[in-house]
């Protein structure tokens, strides 16, 4: 039986809960994945941060400029809505508000995990839930991060499996 240590990747890449917002973000742009789990100096996990949780800092869903238009006579004015999100400005503006701020102001600390031993069906049970939404699974080991599985790594064992690989 396939089990999370077959399919999980041994390197995985971390930060810190004292990293600042605006590295991590930068580390994320030029990541190919969306997230880190969160260790402490000892290595034990004590979080996660994904893309989500960092561009909740820059793109608040209540940036509409709400503009009243109506010219004399009228006693009712229209009202328009411009969306003024990740302009240029704003984005820059958000990155000197959220400069110094933590990763352990914005990051999960209730972080899904799975053991090394844990099957491969609990794996995809994890992730196909679809109210947890979940993109990766550190994988754990004596409180320490030993991997990690994202959805793509359970697909492609499900194929490997299917092929006879």
């Amino acid at each position: 039986m396939l089990t999370a240590r077959d399919i999980m990747t041994t390197e995985v890449e971390t930060v810190a809960p004292d990293d600042d917002v605006a590295s991590v973000l930068t580390r994320l742009a030029r990541a190919d994945f969306n997230g880190y789990p969160v260790v402490d100096e000892g290595g034990d996990l004590v979080g996660i941060v994904t893309q989500g949780d960092l561009v909740d800092l820059f793109q608040p869903s209540d940036r509409t400029l709400w503009i009243p238009v109506g010219f004399p006579p009228f006693l009712e004015s229209l009202t328009y809505g411009i969306d003024l999100s990740w302009d240029n400005l704003d984005v820059g503006l958000d990155m000197v508000r959220n400069s110094g701020k933590s990763i352990s102001d914005v990051m999960t600390t209730e972080v899904v995990t799975v053991a090394p031993d844990d099957d491969v069906d609990h794996v995809l049970d994890l992730l196909a839930d679809r109210e947890r939404d979940i993109n990766r699974l550190p994988v754990i080991e004596d409180g320490a991060v030993v991997g990690i599985i994202a959805r793509q790594d359970a697909i492609r064992a499900l194929r490997d499996a299917r092929n006879g690989a």
